[in-house]
């Protein structure tokens, strides 16, 4: 699925979308959800199980995600550290503690639950990622993670680079 991109255009909204043909009003809503955000910033909205991309120029781009279980939930600003394509997982300890039987490191491939790419959020503790089960995205089901489709997780990593700021708000 391709991002949907919306950009304003002489005090109206002009909608970038091939056949969706949503209302004005959902057009606003989707840039008020980023109104006050730097351009060039991510903002995932854990409720509402999106990532918008502000892309600047009034184009905002988002995507569908999975978000963290209500107890691994969390808010706050943090910055991407590092971008990994084809990247290995390392389960953290405390992961592999819930989960024994867990591979302690998982090569890059259909098995590997980071997906086709993650971008690295602060300390390493959590990260926006690809994933192997798309069946998921739009749940709440991670350890903390933000989770997307490849296609989507592959076309975010191409916009954004180390250093953007991400915004997690509820």
């Amino acid at each position: 699925m391709q991002p949907i991109h919306f950009k304003t255009f002489c005090g109206g909204f002009f909608l970038m979308l091939a056949a969706l043909g949503l209302p004005e009003a959902a057009v606003a809503a989707e840039l008020a959800a980023v109104e006050g955000y730097p351009k060039g910033s991510i903002v995932v909205r854990t409720q509402e199980r999106r990532l918008y991309y502000v892309a600047g120029s009034g184009i905002v781009l988002h995507y569908p995600v999975a978000v963290g279980r209500p107890q691994r939930q969390w808010q706050g600003e943090t910055r991407i550290a590092r971008k990994l394509r084809n990247p290995t997982f390392v389960p953290p300890a405390f992961v592999r503690k819930r989960e024994p039987s867990l591979a302690r490191s998982i090569p890059p491939g259909r098995d590997n639950p980071l997906g086709a790419a993650v971008l690295v959020l602060g300390d390493g503790t959590y990260g926006i990622h690809g994933t192997n089960r798309p069946e998921l995205i739009g749940t709440a089901v991670s350890y903390g993670c933000i989770r997307m489709r490849n296609s989507d997780i592959l076309d975010l990593f191409s916009r954004v680079k180390v250093g953007t700021p991400v915004f997690v708000v509820r």
